[in-house]
């Protein structure tokens, strides 16, 4: 066989290039390889997914405007190859780096590329056959990398999207049933990291529960951030190159692929130009991330020592803790959690960078956007899922622990205020501090009240009503 029988020639506007036969991507895909060898990390496949999806929904549109008239195996090759693409096929030839110039045109023409040769190969053709099916002509007819690049974005944010707001719903439950759980576990609350006021422990995971029900919530809204799109617009929102009838039709075709609410922005000059809906729903995952990061650190805290520091919980033990330390185990769970939490927020901070580098009629930086979007919907997602399954699900209370530390803190005495007043409430603080005897000791001891009466003031019901205390008949005297 001679050389010529593995490998096949295309052209593009610099030249000429050589590229395997059965190389379903082309010559754009080549020189992209070649020219942003940046994070060596491929394009997220939702994306890709997405656009395969876009596609489909612009090939549609054009057949059903009699784009390929009597060539129907064309058009259905065309349509086949879009389906696959966004079915999850031919990640091995999406070849471009998710980094990368020309405002994504790059993926684009990957994109456009692995349909057309996979078309070609439905219908009996050599890849290449170009002026059979072309990735230009027809797959990528009446559209442009600046309609159909955020377009597929925001469809792939909305997917990526509805799996981090189940995963959120998920960890808020699990808190909920920690809630339950710790009901009756009183403990000391703090402020500033001092002792502060009695509280319950289910009240605690009650709080985290509510944090994320907010992020679930904001998370679910999103989604109508995103439904707005550019398609139709082709280059800059003018609708360049596309009929009227293309660009009428086209939103709703993918509108009934996806069965997402998708609309045609109503200035798509304007849709095409600016990202800030991109900066608004990155500021909602990062503060998610912010909701993660400071519900890490405190069930860290809350699990530190385990006898030296707080101890009032005990997370599952995942790993060995040290190489030289034995028998220590670490909170890696909640320490993963809050690397991820601060990688969204860098991930935040670039893109913000991005939307606001867009010049004139686009941005020629939305891969950037893409990638950070994207990644910090995985981070969210999977760190949710893991905080909650190796975490939240497994934490035990150490009742003994938190019961000790109520009985030697002065937070104690808030619960009294309603029986000593405060300055009695600091004199017996004083007491105990001199004498070393728990506050229990001192109050029932002097006569200050029975012991029925302090366990009430400072039961769970006594520490977790709204406001103060009030007997209505119920805490003994």
């Amino acid at each position: 066989m001679s050389p010529d029988e593995f490998t096949r020639k295309e052209h593009d506007l610099l030249g000429e290039r050589l590229l395997p036969a059965e190389a379903r991507y082309g010559i754009h895909t080549l020189r992209a390889v070649e020219n942003f060898p940046l994070t060596h990390r491929p394009v997220h496949p939702v994306l890709v997914s997405a656009y395969g999806t876009v596609k489909l929904a612009c090939a549609r549109t054009n057949w059903a405007l009699g784009a390929w008239a009597g060539d129907s195996k064309k058009a259905d090759a065309i349509m086949r190859a879009c389906q696959e693409l966004a079915d999850g096929e031919f990640l091995d030839a999406m070849l471009t780096d998710r980094l990368q110039g020309g405002a994504g045109t790059s993926l684009n023409m990957n994109v456009n590329e692995v349909i057309a040769n996979r078309a070609l190969e439905l219908i009996g053709e050599p890849h290449g056959t170009y002026a059979r099916v072309s990735p230009l002509d027809d797959v990528n007819l009446h559209q442009s990398t600046n309609d159909t690049f955020p377009t597929a974005l925001r469809l792939a944010a909305i997917r990526l999207l509805h799996i981090l707001e189940q995963r959120l719903v998920a960890l808020q439950e699990a808190f909920q049933e920690k809630e339950k759980e710790f009901a009756h576990v009183v403990k000391v609350g703090r402020t500033q990291l001092q002792d502060a006021v009695l509280i319950t422990l289910g009240r605690e995971m009650g709080a985290y529960a509510e944090a994320f029900n907010r992020d679930r919530w904001r998370v679910y809204k999103c989604e109508e951030r995103l439904r707005v799109v550019n398609l139709g617009g082709t280059a800059i929102g003018t609708g360049l190159a596309a009929p009227r009838q293309y660009i009428f039709r086209v939103v709703d075709t993918l509108r009934e692929l996806t069965g997402i609410g998708f609309a045609r922005a109503e200035n798509l000059v304007e849709a095409t130009q600016n990202l800030d809906v991109f900066v608004e729903v990155s500021g909602i995952l990062r503060a998610c991330a912010s909701s993660l990061m400071k519900i890490s650190l405190d069930l860290r805290l809350l699990s530190s020592g385990p006898e030296a520091g707080f101890g009032e919980i005990t997370l599952p033990p995942r790993q060995a803790g040290s190489s030289i330390m034995p028998g220590k185990i670490n909170p890696v769970i909640p320490e993963a959690v809050t690397q991820a939490a601060m990688m969204v927020m860098g991930n935040d901070q670039a893109l913000v960078l991005a939307c606001t580098g867009g010049i004139l009629e686009l941005n020629a930086f939305l891969p950037l956007v893409a990638a950070c979007l994207l990644d910090n919907c995985d981070l969210l997602a999977n760190a949710c899922d893991i905080l909650r399954r190796h975490a939240v699900e497994g934490i035990q209370a150490r009742e003994d622990r938190c019961r000790a530390h109520v009985d030697s803190s002065v937070a104690t005495l808030t619960a009294l205020l309603p029986e000593l007043g405060y300055e009695n409430a600091t004199a017996l603080a004083s007491r105990a501090t001199e004498t070393g005897k728990t506050l229990r000791e001192i109050a029932v001891g002097e006569g200050l009240m029975n012991s029925a009466r302090f366990d009430a003031l400072i039961s769970p019901e006594g520490v977790s009503r709204l406001g103060m205390p009030d007997d209505g008949g119920t805490l003994p005297s």
